[in-house]
């Protein structure tokens, strides 16, 4: 059974989407008036693999995130430029767009564009107003809070808590916590037609028409970072349930903020906050105020997340964003990166190990692609025994971890635990010094096939390992291989000469060339490049 964290009613639910089977999923996307940085990554790895994990557990869904392509930012952006909003607007989309390629996000079904959705705002406001909960201002078109009482029930707050926000044109508004429908224009600004007059729509009702008109009145989830739940998902539920009269969403999902860490407290070299603890002011689970202090964002330098992916695999980023619990504030700088980078490590050194043992490339392997072909495989003959009961559990811990909230983090945990036990289990049937053809352990080679297709199955569902990463060709392998053969037989006899200064100066000097070296059973010594 998956429960799910829901903001909305502040406690952990069972999860029962509104159609059984099927599951309406809507996450917040970027205002593309600048490159994406890592901060716009968070939300969409995030969801990709709740929605990998959701398909995996038997449930038809559909998952769409938007772009708003017009608001302020892009206006003055393309002013800037001289250039049209809409070819800024494209151009920052396809730079979005390239990242989430790159990371692996490619289960989103729909990315609409605010654009494209006029007629619906439009009407979506007209509705509004129809209704009683909005009017026309001097060519403005404003919700009016006070005529929606359940309004602040996302974030838990009245209106005696909330500050409005006027600015420009407060003089329009009856309160100044009501909030833009549609904007008029401004000279030189691009605008549409409307029954009051030519103008644009404002940031949330894009969302709300959109939504709508994708997923329907009322759909399932609603995902975005914990900086959106006001004003934006305030407004979005109080504009799209004064028009529909049903709840806009049934499970509020939220994730935690990229902070810059705070060994390092600077993102694209502009200082973000203090470099202090989690006890003294540091970014906390489900705390607003404490993760906005130092979230990574365009205003405060954050540098293009394509610049990232030159230094880094794009794997390592995204191991890294799942190795946390959505909720929980990620904590970042590059020295994590490298950090998680080196975990990583010990998983491909095993898919060259397993290649080497069984003759079969682990990308290669079948493994079920349903949570119910799992638990039918499981109880395949290979796995019998006291080790596949050991494979059984940890499966069942990596289930337990992401059907409670989606924990990621717990999953990743689960990983590391199943590798070592991979890697044990080579070790004590020894398939490392016998011969592949060997009949005495050919049994125990399909047990650690069955077993490898297992965590291929989990990993999949959290989109990792889904094939070779690219490796640094600077190199001639044909002549490092040869060479790395040379040190290590070197090694070796340096070694059984109890010449252990020499050994130890041939690993630390390859350590520091980036390549590790790891001593197994049987007197096998096997050699990796370290990657960034």
């Amino acid at each position: 059974m998956i429960r799910v964290f829901n903001t909305l009613t502040r406690t952990k639910e069972e999860f029962q989407p509104t159609t059984p089977g099927k599951v309406g999923m809507y996450l917040c996307g970027p205002t593309v008036y600048k490159p994406s940085h890592i901060g716009h990554m968070v939300g969409p790895v995030i969801f990709d693999a709740i929605k990998r994990y959701l398909t995996y557990s038997g449930f038809e869904t559909t998952w769409v995130v938007n772009i708003t392509d017009v608001d302020d930012k892009l206006i003055a952006e393309s002013q800037k430029r001289g250039i049209p909003m809409s070819a800024v607007a494209d151009e920052m989309t396809a730079d979005y767009k390239a990242n989430l390629a790159a990371m692996g996000v490619d289960t989103i079904d729909i990315c609409p564009k605010a654009t494209d959705y006029i007629g619906e705002i439009i009407d979506f406001t007209a509705d509004l107003i129809a209704k009683g909960f909005a009017y026309e201002s001097g060519g403005d078109v404003y919700f009016e809070v006070e005529k929606f009482a359940e309004y602040g029930k996302l974030t838990n707050r009245t209106l005696a808590q909330m500050t409005g926000d006027g600015g420009g044109t407060a003089s329009l508004k009856r309160s100044p916590f009501d909030f833009a429908l549609w904007k008029s224009a401004k000279p030189d600004e691009p605008s549409w037609d409307s029954p009051w007059g030519k103008g644009r729509p404002g940031w949330h009702i894009e969302c709300s028409a959109m939504s709508c008109s994708i997923l329907g009145e009322t759909f399932d989830v609603h995902g975005g970072g914990l900086d959106l739940q006001f004003p934006h998902h305030e407004n979005e539920i109080a504009q799209s349930e004064a028009r529909n009269g049903k709840p806009m969403a049934k499970y509020w999902m939220h994730n935690g903020l990229m902070q810059a860490s705070n060994e390092v407290g600077k993102v694209g070299g502009r200082k973000t906050r203090e470099a202090d603890g989690a006890e003294d002011g540091g970014a906390k689970e489900g705390d607003l105020a404490s993760q906005e202090a130092g979230k990574i964002s365009k205003s405060k330098g954050a540098s293009a997340f394509r610049d990232l992916l030159a230094k880094f695999q794009p794997e390592n980023i995204r191991f890294f964003l799942l190795s946390s619990h959505y909720r929980r504030p990620i904590d970042y700088s590059e020295d994590r990166l490298r950090e998680v980078g080196k975990g990583l490590e010990s998983f491909y050194r095993y898919f060259k190990r397993f290649e080497a043992v069984s003759g079969e490339s682990f990308y290669s392997l079948d493994a079920p692609k349903t949570r119910a072909e799992g638990d039918a495989f499981e109880k395949s003959e290979a796995l019998s025994g006291e080790f596949g009961d050991q494979i059984r559990a940890l499966r069942a811990k990596f289930l337990d971890a992401m059907d409670d909230d989606f924990n990621t983090g717990g999953a990743v945990g689960v990983f590391f635990d199943f590798l070592r036990t991979l890697n044990k289990f080579v070790e004590s049937e020894k398939l490392e010094t016998s011969a592949p053809s060997d009949a005495a352990t050919q049994t125990a080679r399909a047990t650690l096939k069955a077993a490898t297709q297992v965590f291929k199955e989990m990993a999949a569902t959290l989109g990792l390992f889904r094939a070779p990463i690219e490796e640094e060709a600077a190199q001639d392998d044909s002549l490092v291989e040869p060479l790395m053969t040379l040190l290590i037989d070197l090694r070796r006899a340096a070694k059984k000469n109890k010449d252990f200064a020499t050994a130890d100066e041939i690993r630390n000097r390859l350590k520091e060339l980036g390549v590790s070296l790891e001593d197994r059973p049987g007197g096998v010594c096997v050699w990796t490049r370290e990657r960034s």
